[in-house]
């Protein structure tokens, strides 16, 4: 409340006194209850995107992703649930798994190097 110069005397306030402080009270609390906040809106393009550029753009993602044999992957995802499951500890799973993909890729290197020595071979014979 705003202290008036009638109630400083202990008088009565006067109706143009009671208007004036209704007013001011009025204004007052417009104001504590009034908040200004500044707030930017920076212009953002929004790009549109279609069905079809959404397959397009995931075939081109999955086209460069290397391919796995069938055969691999559910050979090592089967080891994975074993070892998730608790059939088998992981630092075993991981030697199976380890020791398989060694014993592979050896396996691969030898197929490869038969096959080069077969076909000079071939071609051996073929000039002769």
């Amino acid at each position: 409340m705003i202290p008036t110069a009638a109630r400083a005397e202990g008088k009565p306030p006067t109706a143009e006194e009671e208007q004036r402080r209704k007013t001011d009270e009025q204004e007052y609390a417009e104001q504590d209850t009034l908040l200004y906040i500044h707030t930017a809106h920076p212009e953002v393009p929004v790009p549109y995107f279609t069905p079809g550029d959404l397959k397009a753009s995931a075939q081109a993602v999955t086209s460069r992703l290397p391919t796995a044999p069938t055969k691999d992957v559910l050979f090592y995802g089967g080891l994975g649930v074993l070892a998730v499951a608790g059939a088998l500890e992981w630092p075993i799973a991981l030697a199976i798994g380890g020791a398989t993909m060694v014993v592979r890729g050896s396996t691969k290197g030898e197929t490869k190097e038969r096959q080069e020595s077969y076909e000079e071979k071939e071609k051996e014979r073929e000039k002769a």
